[in-house]
């Protein structure tokens, strides 16, 4: 399997499974009361989720999935104060789960 580094280059298939994993995860905390929660424009360098104020979501839809990097791609484009979250799966008949550093877990429950 060749490694695509440049969003530009990946497939047009990858590129419709991203979106879509990022519309589900934005009903799915619309309907948790995100009412704001939309996919952010990647072109505008938004996080993969926007709406909710301070986490930065990165999702991610992948089968050969490397979370340490994934959760370091959070962690570096967050904005200070912000949490960086990740919201994976690893495969189409996988559940979402959700990435973030334990010390986070207090004031994550605080904010939502």
């Amino acid at each position: 399997m060749i490694r695509q580094t440049d969003p530009k280059k990946r497939g047009k298939a990858a590129r419709n499974k991203g979106a879509e994993a990022e519309r589900t995860v934005a009903k799915r905390l619309q309907a948790l009361g995100h009412t704001d929660a939309r996919r952010g424009q990647v072109f505008n360098h938004e996080p993969d989720i926007v709406g909710v104020p301070g986490i930065h979501f990165e999702v991610k839809n992948q089968e050969q999935l490397n979370i340490t990097a994934a959760f370091r791609q959070s962690v570096e484009a967050a904005k200070p104060g912000e949490i960086p979250v990740v919201i994976y799966k690893r495969g189409d008949r996988q559940p979402f789960m959700l990435l973030l550093r334990f010390d986070d877990y207090e004031e994550l429950r605080e904010r939502l």
